[in-house]
């Protein structure tokens, strides 16, 4: 079993759940973590035999960028979704979603949702 992380990938976006956020947009910053067998690939040295990490920060980029969501959970199981219809030999994906410097009032430097499947 082996751990495949993307850390810090960033994205402009409008989800929210705020009619103003969807106009306006924020900054977002997602954290993917990907468990798997790695045994095949650490021995063949073969791209094929891996879960590509480019086609992952694609698949993740697509969820961010196509369709808003108003809430960080449903954006979050979507990402996830996608992950797993589209990747093979995922045992277990890990995605966290900050929405950076968020409007509430008060100083914050995020708040974030981490969904696990």
């Amino acid at each position: 079993m082996g751990i495949i992380q993307i850390e810090g990938m960033e994205f402009f976006a409008y989800h929210g759940h705020y009619k103003e956020e969807q106009i306006v947009g924020n900054k977002f910053e997602v954290d993917l973590t990907i468990e798997a067998n790695l045994d095949k690939v650490a021995i063949s040295d073969d791209i094929s035999d891996a879960i590509n990490y480019q086609t992952a920060y694609k698949l993740v980029r697509s969820e961010m960028m196509n369709k808003n969501s108003n809430l960080l959970e449903h954006l979050a199981k979507r990402i996830i979704d996608k992950l797993y219809s589209e990747l093979t030999d995922i045992k277990k994906a890990t995605v966290k979603i900050k929405k950076l410097n968020p409007q509430m009032g008060g100083k914050i430097n995020n708040v974030s949702v981490t969904l696990s499947r």
